[in-house]
């Protein structure tokens, strides 16, 4: 048996990066050459074929290649599987060392809640996966592993911005998505990267991203030496382009009805004043549902004066639900939603009031403006450190199973203890559980249901008080023609 002399299959001739600070760029130069590695096999082979593998024969893949690349600037790499995209990819990542972080080095924590596992506070947490399009509430509290494939890369896109490296390494960049995914996730993947300063490098077969990631290098990699290298100077802005093919419509209750098990809120809307949905041929990608406003409204007083109930059904609107589709958030639909149907309610004000408000800023993107920010009333604050006296978790009020066990488990005199405090810190939102023919009940009636509330309507008032615990953003919307109007 001959000897054989093992050699190694990809040989790096050459590779060098320097940085040139008048351009602010990198450029990497690169020789790169592939071998056959000689072995029994290979050399049957060459014989059956008359190939003659020898020390001699090499696959060049790149020749002294020039790559000017700015730690700014969006990379995307495409070309068919084999060409050396991967190569490239790894080499660059090799010399950048700590300063780039690899997706693919990402190791997501498999058994805590999302909103554990980024951020150094829940607020750092919330806006972070808000950023990324994980801005639901129930996603909040899954786990990785309960994720599609698409909020799992969206998940380790929000790593990626978590860790404040400078470079983005993406390998095979969005080749396990739908090409619509696809397409979501590279627009977004841009927009983050440039508002916060940072280089993203990707690699993928797909050509059909460049409109949405936007680069700024192209690189596409054929077999062989053959390369093109192009540069687009400048950031030019764009929405997605899936966006392009969305339109607005008026709708009805039935369409809110097939979105809104993706809304973190009730089911139920208050009287609807109209609807509109957000299409793509036939498909729903969005609601946004207008309610007649509520009587009493915490921070009306600071943009409108005092109105009679006819008046203010008349002249006002709120925005009571809006809702996205899970696979077309982050690309800020829920700000066109809201922009572009401002207009066609039919009053000349509209107001909202949204907790998810306060992450995701969508109705000031729309043109909405921040009037206040509701903390809870005094009453609802006594109301919750009575119950948290009595052993309630705060943070659990919103589980009816919790609410209902916990109720159960306390005695008679502490029950009554719990209907005493409500009875005496009542607020219209809490009236409404008993109210008969107005909108928020009276006193009387309030103090009487009470007094007679069973376990169930009890649990519900207390799940009202978590839900009145939450910090909301009012916002504000002037017709510009409302002075000719009004």
């Amino acid at each position: 048996m001959p000897a054989f002399r093992r050699r190694e299959f990809f040989h790096i001739q050459q590779f060098r990066r320097r940085y040139d600070r008048r351009a602010g760029k990198f450029v990497f130069n690169i020789a790169y050459e592939t071998a056959a590695e000689i072995t029994p096999r290979t050399v049957a082979v060459s014989e059956a074929f008359g190939l003659g593998v020898d020390e001699e024969q090499k696959f060049v893949i790149y020749d002294n290649v020039e790559l000017q690349i700015g730690p700014r600037d969006i990379v995307y790499i495409t070309g068919d599987s084999g060409s050396g995209k991967s190569v490239l990819l790894k080499e660059i990542k090799k010399d950048l060392g700590e300063e780039a972080v690899d997706m693919a080095d990402i190791k997501p924590d498999l058994n805590q809640p999302l909103i554990e596992t980024v951020g150094e506070t829940v607020e750092e947490g919330l806006d972070v996966l808000c950023r990324v399009g994980l801005n639901d509430a129930f996603l909040f509290l899954r786990t990785y592993e309960q994720l599609s494939d698409g909020q799992k890369y969206r998940y380790r896109l929000a790593k990626l911005v978590e860790s404040d490296r400078q470079w983005w390494i993406m390998d095979e960049f969005c080749s396990t998505l739908d090409r619509d995914t696809a397409k979501i996730v590279a627009f977004n993947v841009q927009k983050l990267a440039r508002a916060t300063g940072k280089a993203v490098v990707s690699a993928t077969t797909h050509k059909d991203l460049r409109r949405d990631l936007n680069p700024s290098v192209h690189i596409h990699k054929k077999f062989g030496k053959e390369l093109s290298v192009k540069y687009y100077p400048g950031i030019r802005t764009q929405e997605c382009s899936l966006v392009k093919e969305m339109r607005i419509e008026r709708g009805v209750l039935d369409d809110w009805r097939r979105l809104a098990g993706f809304h973190y809120r009730s089911h139920k809307v208050a009287a609807t004043r109209e609807i509109f949905c957000l299409r793509r041929g036939r498909e729903l990608c969005g609601v946004i549902v207008y309610s007649y406003p509520p009587i009493a409204c915490f921070g009306r007083r600071q943009v409108l004066p005092k109105m009679s109930v006819k008046e203010l059904n008349r002249k006002v609107s709120i925005i009571s639900r809006v809702v996205v589709h899970p696979k077309y958030r982050s690309i800020g639909l829920g700000a066109k939603l809201v922009r572009e149907t401002l207009p066609l309610v039919g009053t000349p004000y509209v107001e909202m009031v949204a907790v998810m408000a306060k992450y995701n800023p969508f109705g000031e993107k729309a043109g909405m403006q921040k009037i206040t920010e509701q903390l809870p009333a005094k009453q609802v604050l006594r109301i919750s450190e009575v119950s948290s006296g009595l052993g309630f978790n705060l943070q659990l009020l919103g589980s009816q199973k919790y609410v209902v066990d916990k109720l159960e488990s306390l005695s008679s005199e502490q029950l009554e203890i719990l209907k005493q405090v409500f009875i005496k810190n009542d607020v219209p939102r809490l009236r409404k559980v008993f109210a008969l023919h107005q909108p928020y009940g009276r006193k009387a009636e309030y103090v009487e249901g009470m007094k007679d509330a069973d376990l169930p309507k009890m649990a519900k008032l207390i799940r009202i008080v978590g839900l009145l615990l939450q910090s909301k953003v009012y916002l504000f919307w002037t017709d510009s023609n409302a002075k000719k109007t009004c």
